[in-house]
């Protein structure tokens, strides 16, 4: 007989993904449906943001969903659902940018902890305030999509999804210093980006 298990308990969110993914893959469909109703919102509208391609996206979600049913029998709970579903996604972007062109390259570059933080809060908060503003909420998603592929991924994982820096350095395979750095800079070029493109706009 299958356990009955119900999403409506957030502090048990983390233990239900793992026993709902066991359980499928030891046979429950139902398990299934419930791990797939949770994350498609999410999951498609990271492939979305990512790709900008909504045919594209579309096939990189169901490959993603395809790879967790062939995944099934060898899963392990030694990491979270999350992290490893977005681990297959991240991958399977991957592969795409590289099929068209290089990875964007990337330097790695360090400042002070205690200034990058006070720097990146106050970018965030700048950030939140443009999102309020329709017009400047339009320029925001022009200037995300213009991004470094390294820093939209860290970007959209860290403000959609709402992971941190060490789930996201997980999920990319990077150091938990590169990927603050990441989001640092993302936060700072959309910043600069979004005030460039509204005083352009508002000179014509």
């Amino acid at each position: 007989m299958e356990q009955s298990l119900s999403l409506d308990n957030p502090s048990t969110d983390v233990d239900t993904d793992q026993a709902l993914m066991l359980q499928y893959a030891a046979g429950s469909t139902r398990a299934f449906e419930l791990l797939y109703s949770k994350h498609k919102g999410p999951l498609y509208r990271y492939f979305v943001r990512q790709v900008n391609d909504q045919q594209l996206a579309e096939d990189l979600y169901q490959d993603t969903w395809s790879r967790v049913i062939k995944a099934a029998s060898t899963y392990e709970t030694s990491a979270k659902f999350t992290t490893w579903l977005y681990r297959i996604a991240h991958n399977l972007i991957i592969d795409h940018v590289r099929a068209v062109k290089p990875v964007d390259s990337f330097t790695e570059v360090f400042e002070p902890e205690q200034d990058c933080e006070s720097q990146l809060g106050s970018d965030q908060a700048s950030l939140e305030t443009q999102l309020l503003d329709s017009q400047k909420s339009n320029l925001l998603k022009g200037c995300v999509a213009n991004l470094p592929q390294v820093q939209k991924e860290a970007f959209l994982l860290n403000v959609e999804m709402g992971f941190t820096a060490a789930i996201i350095a997980d999920i990319a395979g990077a150091t938990l210093e590169a990927t603050k750095s990441r989001i640092r800079y993302a936060y700072k070029g959309l910043k600069e980006c979004v005030d460039l493109k509204w005083q352009g706009a508002n000179h014509d």
